[in-house]
């Protein structure tokens, strides 16, 4: 059975790290490309979402080149399409200030387990981060109340969350999404919010 279109897609770009390589924090100012790993998972969200049917009528992509690169995998499941993603800068990776490019164990040695469990739950930034939450949250909001057709957005992790605080919405699964993986909020026709799923892989 084929799921309802809906009306907001959120995905998370493939790994930019190689297998075995150490994970670090990679914000606004790396501008990593896609591992082949990671290109195989933005071509496993493409023919996903080909099989389920979900035709975008707009495709919004961070700047950055991993999102772009998976934004256009997904796409090409769909030959001879006329859409094209649109940069959106509001859709950027937070910039992660001195922890910026450093591993998980330097950054937590300076901000501490609290801080770091506080941005994961909460979305609350920790200090010497680069967010703006407030204006993130404003252009979620508008999109919720602008966008009306199925929509794809292609973001990073620490940008993606402000989706949910945006919509007053909560995930079983938690704020994060994995790399590769996606999240649907749908609105119904009286306006109201709701997560279908979130931290999906393919």
């Amino acid at each position: 059975m084929i799921a309802s279109v809906p009306t907001f897609v959120v995905v998370r770009h493939g790994n930019t790290f190689e297998t075995g390589e150490p994970a670090r924090r990679i914000g606004a100012r790396t501008d990593l490309p896609l591992t082949q790993k990671g290109l195989a998972q933005a071509d496993a969200l493409g023919a996903h979402f080909a099989g389920l049917d979900w035709r975008f009528e707009r495709v919004l992509a961070s700047p950055l080149l991993r999102t772009r690169q998976t934004a256009e995998a997904i796409l090409a499941h769909w030959q001879g399409t006329a859409i094209a993603p649109q940069a959106t800068d509001w859709l950027r990776e937070i910039d992660h200030g001195p922890d910026e490019n450093q591993d998980e164990d330097t950054v937590l040695a300076r901000i501490g387990a609290d801080a770091l469990a506080a941005w994961d739950s909460q979305a609350l930034p920790p200090p010497g981060w680069t967010v703006d939450a407030p204006s993130r949250i404003a252009a979620w909001q508008d999109l919720f109340a602008r966008e009306s057709g199925p929509t794809l957005l292609v973001t990073s992790n620490g940008a993606a969350r402000f989706a949910l605080v945006a919509a007053g919405l909560n995930s079983p699964a938690g704020m994060k999404l994995a790399t590769g993986s996606y999240g649907v909020i749908d609105r119904d026709a009286a306006g109201t919010l709701t997560v279908r799923e979130w931290g999906r892989r393919p």
